[in-house]
């Protein structure tokens, strides 16, 4: 999910901690020690670094030519002080995006969905009704986010009710309540704006259009092709009892975190939801952008064109169902094809290098949706990572 101030956490905060205030307790997962690596050390003492500066726990991948280095530093769990490794599993909160994006592609290639129809003859009235900009748009401009349409996450009232209820299950139609009679941010096919609410009424139209739950299209098609076997989509897959970090957040903006795991911001809906892990991450990234096996060329092509006018003040490009980060670097050779993951209690980044041939995962257990002391840290950890791989 893209980044939103959330300025009511702090005004809920004590209803919310009286709730549910973690996943299950996260607990060790043992993996073997990265093979060796001529910047395995530099590596980990970035990652170490930053758990110093406050980031409870990082987890990181990198492969390159030399060959594919792991590594952990700080807390999955810190009330019970659990070493995080590269095997556990997190939240990875918008990478869920990228996977919706496969799998649209997927079905585009079977012939069940058209990606120029609109979204209209896939859903009813009723569905889209209060919706601005949803009549007009099609299913591409739902991929490439350049419908308009209201972002869900924008709103405080949306924000309230987790904070009211943090575990709460929230269906695809619970969530548009928040959608319907908002003004549209633009004129549908003008520019692009990223927006949570366009993955949404994406897993809808998948819904509708196959007769068969998104979700269960997403392992049949991915999770289960490619063994994604540390990979599960919440609520509708239950989450192991073993092995999930912790994610954390600093409601107060004070220097003190709150465990923030069980605050659900809307998982299994297309926009977010995916919990997974580095190992799981790569074989995607793998099949998709380098063994070219998960997609045909054609479709890829178009997953990864990037034509629409720049996001006033961002610094990706949209695809459809990708993005293009690290595009203002000095070498304009370093950009990546991959997405950004960014939740109330985890962050994550699955990037590939297509001119360097070198890929980057990393997940850290603290949310940077929203403005803390600690989130420029954690954009500051990614450039230095990237930095390192780049000498």
């Amino acid at each position: 999910m893209k980044r939103q101030i959330i300025i009511l956490a702090g005004i809920l905060l004590l209803s919310a901690c009286s709730r549910k205030e973690s996943i299950t307790p996260t607990e060790a997962c043992t993996v073997a020690p990265a093979p060796s690596h001529s910047k395995g050390t530099a590596f980990q003492g970035i990652i170490t670094d930053y758990t110093h500066k406050g980031l409870p726990g990082i987890a990181l991948l990198v492969k390159d030519a030399e060959g594919t280095w792991y590594g952990a530093s700080g807390k999955a769990d810190l009330a019970k002080e659990v070493p995080m490794q590269p095997c556990h599993v997190n939240k990875v909160a918008s990478l869920t995006k990228i996977f919706m994006g496969a799998l649209t592609f997927k079905l585009a290639e079977e012939g069940k969905i058209d990606l120029d129809r609109k979204v209209s003859d896939y859903l009813s009235a009723k569905d889209l009704k209060d919706i601005a900009n949803a009549g007009k748009v099609t299913v591409r401009q739902l991929l490439k986010h350049t419908t308009g349409i209201f972002d869900v996450i924008t709103d405080n009232s949306f924000y309230l009710s987790v904070l009211n209820d943090p575990p709460a299950f929230r269906d695809q139609y619970d969530i548009l309540k928040f959608v319907r009679g908002k003004a549209a941010a633009f004129e549908a096919g003008t520019q692009e704006g990223y927006s949570n609410t366009n993955t949404l009424l994406l897993s809808m139209v998948i819904d509708k259009a196959t007769g068969v739950s998104h979700a269960q299209l997403l392992r049949e098609k991915i999770f289960e092709p490619l063994g994604l076997q540390n990979s599960f989509y919440y609520y509708h897959d239950a989450l192991p009892a073993q092995g999930v970090a912790q994610g954390y957040y600093d409601l107060f903006n004070n220097g003190t975190i709150a465990n923030v795991s069980s605050y659900n911001t809307g998982s299994g809906n297309g926009y977010t939801g995916l919990y997974t892990n580095v190992f799981d991450l790569l074989r995607f990234s793998e099949a998709l952008f380098e063994d070219r096996s998960l997609l045909s060329q054609n479709s890829l092509d178009q997953m990864l064109t990037f034509d629409m006018p720049l996001e006033a003040g961002a610094d990706r490009l949209l695809g459809a169902g990708a993005m293009k980060d690290f595009i203002q670097r000095s070498d304009p050779t370093e950009y990546a094809w991959g997405h950004r993951g960014r939740d109330l209690g985890y962050s994550a980044d699955m990037f590939y290098f297509p001119e360097k041939g070198q890929t980057m995962v990393l997940i850290v257990n603290y949310g940077t949706d929203g403005e803390s002391a600690l989130r420029p840290a954690f954009y500051e950890l990614r450039k230095a990572i990237v930095d390192k791989m780049m000498e």
